[in-house]
């Protein structure tokens, strides 16, 4: 007679081989996480890194590229007192390309991307119309007047856009959601590129979607405003289902 299967033994799962380089990076990031290490920081020598984890001054080297490249790091070139890797004293760069790159790697639909921007800058919005001081309605009236530069170009128009969205996320008064803002506006750029370009030369209805926008939070109607940004997504995004019925539903 057989007996019932086990299910309380050992789990054994494949061992992950994990590269040198890889184990400085993940003990780095270990060393942030806790809070042992902090922005401003610095690092030790290349040598002294290399004998203090076990590895190869090449290992580190490499580990140094990379957390300099996600923008982790800034890198002091010389052999000085002022030589040597020092963390960064802002995470929204670093943590912006680290989430472009996640969401670009694990190719979401632009349907997912959209509605999660909608959700995300709907909020903003809302926090913006709230708390903008007049200084920061200043700045966003500025880049509404120079989208109406009638020589515009798409590109310039685009990084204009990509602007006032981001402006709208900082107003928020919520540092992550200006990251996650960015990295969103960042993966949908190509659409947002194709978008400027089936409207031609006439992007009269996103300048208008704008400055409603502006309107709503100069207003301090953070209903308005969010109901604004829905509109705008709504047309700059006529394929995505989803932001069509939230925006036309009726707590809209």
């Amino acid at each position: 007679m057989r007996g019932a299967p086990v299910t309380d033994g050992p789990d054994w799962r494949p061992v992950k081989r994990v590269r040198a380089f890889e184990e400085v990076v993940a003990q780095i990031e270990e060393q942030i996480t806790s809070g042992r290490l902090r922005a401003g920081d610095k690092l030790p020598g290349e040598r002294a890194l290399a004998a203090a984890l076990g590895v190869s001054r090449p290992s580190v080297r490499e580990a140094m590229r990379v957390l300099e490249a996600m923008g982790v790091l800034v890198a002091s070139p010389g052999s000085g007192p002022e030589a040597g890797a020092v963390l960064a004293g802002s995470a929204g760069p670093a943590l912006t390309g680290v989430l472009r790159l996640h969401l670009g790697l694990a190719n979401f639909a632009v349907d997912d991307v959209v509605e999660a921007r909608l959700l995300i800058e709907s909020w903003a919005v809302e926090g913006a119309a709230r708390h903008a001081g007049e200084a920061d309605l200043d700045r966003l009236s500025a880049i509404v007047a120079a989208m109406d530069d009638p020589d515009l170009s798409p590109d310039r128009f685009n990084e204009l856009d990509t602007e006032f969205h981001t402006t709208i996320a900082e107003l928020s008064g919520n540092a992550l959601v200006t990251t996650f803002m960015r990295a969103l506006r960042d993966t949908v750029r190509r659409h947002q590129r194709r978008a400027v370009a089936e409207l031609g030369p006439d992007t009269g209805a996103l300048r208008a979607d704008h400055r409603a926008i502006l309107a709503a939070i100069v207003a301090r109607d953070p209903r308005a405003a969010a109901g604004a940004v829905a509109a705008h997504l709504r047309r700059a995004y006529p394929q995505v289902s989803r932001v069509r019925e939230d925006a036309s539903s009726p707590e809209n």
